[in-house]
């Protein structure tokens, strides 16, 4: 059977996670969820106090251990030998990585990091800029998207008992980091041009599943 390397883009909300991890389970592949790539380095600089300019990211990314662990549900994210996988979901953390994803010397590192891990293939990535910067040569793309309304109301559902945000401030955060990632210099979020196109707002994560999957089905 052919290994493939799959990138799943799109905004947040759209169902990105539950859909890679499904179609990474479908096929047996290694799932990596690259944001949370982005919020390790933002706990990192939260945690060291350190400023998100350029010269202390650098020396913050030169001195710190990431590693990303492959478990049964995912994956496990260690910061310097430590779990903070739980950590990094936390709306204060969602916004300083979109600041800091815009920083050339944190995507440099990561792009580095990412590569690494999917030099094997066999493996889902989701991200933003998966099949546009880090993988432009990957075996398939899609890009998923969804209504804000739709993606707000999923992840009120998902961070309500965590935050306790309100769905309006929910809506709104997320808003402003649709803004900050389409409109950024280095790599804004836009679909690669040979990505598959999915709106998720009306689709089941099942049906997006299945969808993918007859499209990757001819290239195995």
């Amino acid at each position: 059977m052919k290994s493939l390397l799959i990138t799943i883009d799109g905004p947040a909300g759209a169902g990105k996670t539950t859909v890679s991890r499904m179609l990474a389970a479908r096929l047996g592949y290694s799932y990596v969820d690259t944001g949370a790539l982005y919020r390790a380095i933002a706990y990192a600089a939260k945690t060291a106090r350190i400023a998100s300019d350029d010269a202390a990211l650098e020396e913050l990314c030169r001195k710190i251990k990431l590693e990303v662990i492959p478990r049964q549900d995912g994956f496990c994210l260690m910061l310097d030998g430590i779990d903070i996988s739980d950590k990094i979901r936390t709306p204060e953390i969602t916004m300083l990585a979109s600041a800091i994803s815009a920083r050339p010397v944190v995507r440099k590192y990561l792009l580095y990091l990412q590569r690494e891990l999917g030099k094997n293939k066999q493996c889902v990535f989701e991200g933003r800029d998966m099949g546009t910067v880090v993988f432009p040569d990957a075996d398939m793309k899609f890009f998923l998207s969804a209504s804000l309304k739709m993606r707000a109301d999923r992840r009120y559902e998902e961070l309500k008992a965590k935050t306790g945000q309100t769905r309006e401030e929910v809506e709104k955060d997320m808003a402003c980091r649709d803004k900050n990632d389409s409109s950024r210099d280095i790599a804004p979020l836009v679909p690669a041009k040979d990505a598959v196109m999915i709106d998720s707002t009306d689709l089941s994560a099942e049906e997006v599943v299945s969808s993918m999957i007859r499209r990757i089905t001819h290239l195995i």
